[in-house]
């Protein structure tokens, strides 16, 4: 069953299958096209040191590249961006690089920034940002291998080297956010722009 009112599906540029999923979930008909973009250079010409407004940019920008190659459909970019304090993490290259993550992430509080943004025809319509706090527990070497080696090549899929929804839970102490922040897509924003638009049957 869908609640999406249009004919063709939703679009989501991204490649992300726990976003594709929440969206899904919600009864919303969605296709996934990754937007092919060099986010790092995006990010580096604009100049922004802010987390949320990187996270926010480099989402409208993915949902530009691809609504402008889609005329009239509506597209969902989406991205997300991890600040300790004023340092920034992008997703680790190799399982050493996620250890070396994780382990300054131990013991600390670091924010969680997800931004969501809707295009058609490359005109924005909406953009959102929602923030979690999240507090590792201090873990010691053996317990980060330990998750490494348990959770795999996973760790290289997110910017927190991290799964919330799998055994990445198991590094925490403390949450404080949104469920659909912390997985990337701050979806209830979302779906109340998509109802304002009378998008969705429900």
């Amino acid at each position: 069953m869908t609640v999406w009112r249009e004919r063709q599906p939703l679009i989501l540029a991204s490649q992300s299958a726990v976003r594709k999923s929440l969206l899904a979930n919600a009864g919303i008909a969605v296709e996934t096209i990754p937007a092919d973009i060099d986010e790092r250079a995006i990010q580096d010409e604009s100049g922004l040191k802010n987390p949320g407004e990187i996270a926010a940019l480099l989402a409208g920008e993915k949902a530009k590249f691809i609504s402008l190659r889609h005329p009239g459909r509506y597209v969902v970019g989406a991205d997300q961006t991890l600040a300790l304090g004023e340092r920034l993490f992008s997703k680790p290259s190799n399982r050493a690089a996620a250890s070396a993550q994780i382990a300054t992430l131990s013991g600390q509080t670091h924010e969680l920034h997800s931004a969501v943004s809707v295009t058609k025809d490359g005109a924005p319509l909406f953009s959102h940002v929602s923030v979690a706090r999240m507090t590792m527990r201090a873990l010691t070497e053996r317990e980060i291998a330990a998750y490494i080696d348990e959770a795999g090549d996973a760790v290289t899929a997110s910017v927190g080297a991290y799964q919330l929804e799998r055994t990445g839970v198991h590094l925490f102490e403390r949450i404080e956010g949104d469920h659909f922040t912390i997985l990337g897509l701050p979806l209830l924003p979302l779906l109340g722009f998509l109802r304002s638009r009378n998008l969705l049957a429900v």
